[in-house]
């Protein structure tokens, strides 16, 4: 089972910018393709972005497209988002994820991801 830790969250004002990091340890991190998905508070977890395993291919939600960047580097066994023009409603707990089959993040068969990280704060003030 692979482990996952984010990090990097914490409060920026409307506009600024954030990157959040995935350290994922235990598996074979390069066999797994990778996401990062957000939940904000009294509302459903919604996807972020994906990005296959060899960072060839990345998915994006329509609300962060041209503003989050998602990407990896599998030499450090680590994910990241960039997140750029931060808006007050991007405020949310973000999550990343891992699974074999990409297609688990895109078509939204979230029940059946393989591994879950902890979760990093994002507050973003107005």
């Amino acid at each position: 089972q692979i482990q996952l830790l984010e990090s990097g969250g914490g409060l920026v004002q409307a506009g600024g910018s954030l990157r959040l990091s995935c350290a994922a340890s235990g598996r074979t991190f390069s066999s797994y393709a990778m996401a990062w998905f957000r939940q904000a508070p009294g509302k459903e977890r919604d996807f972020v972005a994906a990005v296959g395993w060899s960072a060839t291919n990345t998915y994006y939600a329509d609300f962060v497209k041209g503003r989050f960047t998602i990407s990896r580097d599998n030499a450090k066994n680590t994910l990241y988002l960039q997140m750029n023009d931060l808006k007050p409603e991007d405020t949310a707990h973000y999550y990343c994820a891992a699974d074999h089959d990409v297609r688990v993040f895109t078509e939204r068969r979230d029940t059946i991801v393989e591994a879950w990280g902890q979760g990093t704060l994002v507050t973003v003030s107005s």
